[in-house]
């Protein structure tokens, strides 16, 4: 029975510290944007419609999004998660937009062109996690 008990306090301790160092090894960023969609098909993207800006590949109902290059200096970078306003899980930066966007998502939506148009165009909030210094660092050791 004390053995049950020591492991209970163990795991208690270890998802703390799990929690506490990843609250504290990222910066919390929110940014208001304009959120559009867009479709897996050569006339909205190129020729190669599946495969992204960053070499990856596409998937029908995946939560990818693509990103305005203005937000990659913002550290909207490639893999990043993020928490769009109006959706329960995240979504994740697979793909960048053309240089002419500013402050702007485009959230991906596989081949369904319906699906796409009724979402419109919107202005909403998006918030996402940069690793500090600390983290960074800790990596390279």
């Amino acid at each position: 029975m004390k053995t049950h008990y020591y492991l209970i306090i163990l795991l208690v301790i270890n998802v703390y510290n799990c929690k506490h160092s990843v609250e504290s090894d990222c910066t919390l960023k929110q940014l208001k944007v304009t959120a559009t969609a867009y479709n897996s098909l050569s006339y909205q993207t190129n020729s190669n419609p599946t495969i992204t800006a960053f070499g990856d590949s596409l998937k029908p109902g995946l939560r990818y999004i693509a990103v305005s290059r203005d937000l990659l200096d913002s550290g909207l970078v490639h893999n990043t998660k993020v928490k769009i306003q109006g959706f329960d899980s995240l979504f994740t930066v697979k793909d960048k937009m053309n240089r002419r966007w500013r402050k702007r998502i485009d959230i991906y939506m596989g081949n369904d062109v319906k699906k796409a148009k009724k979402w419109g165009k919107k202005k909403l909030k998006i918030e996402y996690c940069i690793e500090t210094n600390d983290s960074l660092s800790k990596e390279n050791v």
